[in-house]
């Protein structure tokens, strides 16, 4: 279960945002997860959950969107999504694909009210 470590990350990038831009609270974090990453949305949320306690983050909503994965052929140039892992181009069965997206996993963006705000506001 490599999604503690994962997490464990995460907060420190969200708290770090917490401090420097003065973060009250966290209503919304949403993450970018790529196919290739082997991440169980199920276990990355029961894990968040378990680490936003008593932070800026309890509560929070953790919205997790997937990036296919997709490949670049090297012979005809054609970017397509791989499929099953195979990375055999479907156009022209070239062997020469190159990942393109699918390996990435980061915020996108916090939904927060900062310290003397009334409004939410997204930072990225």
């Amino acid at each position: 279960m490599h999604e503690i470590a994962i997490v464990s990350s995460l907060f420190e990038i969200i708290n770090r945002k917490v401090k420097e831009h003065r973060i009250e609270t966290i209503s919304r974090v949403c993450l970018k997860v790529g196919e290739l990453t082997a991440v169980e949305p199920m276990t990355l949320t029961a894990c968040f959950e378990v680490l936003a306690e008593g932070t800026a983050a309890q509560g929070a909503e953790l919205m997790i969107g997937t990036v296919p994965l997709m490949g670049l052929c090297g012979s005809c140039g054609i970017s397509s999504r791989v499929v099953r892992y195979d990375s055999v181009c479907p156009c022209c069965r070239g062997d020469t694909v190159a990942l393109l997206n699918g390996q990435e996993l980061y915020i996108e963006s916090l939904e927060a009210t900062c310290k003397g705000e009334q409004s939410e506001k997204t930072a990225t």
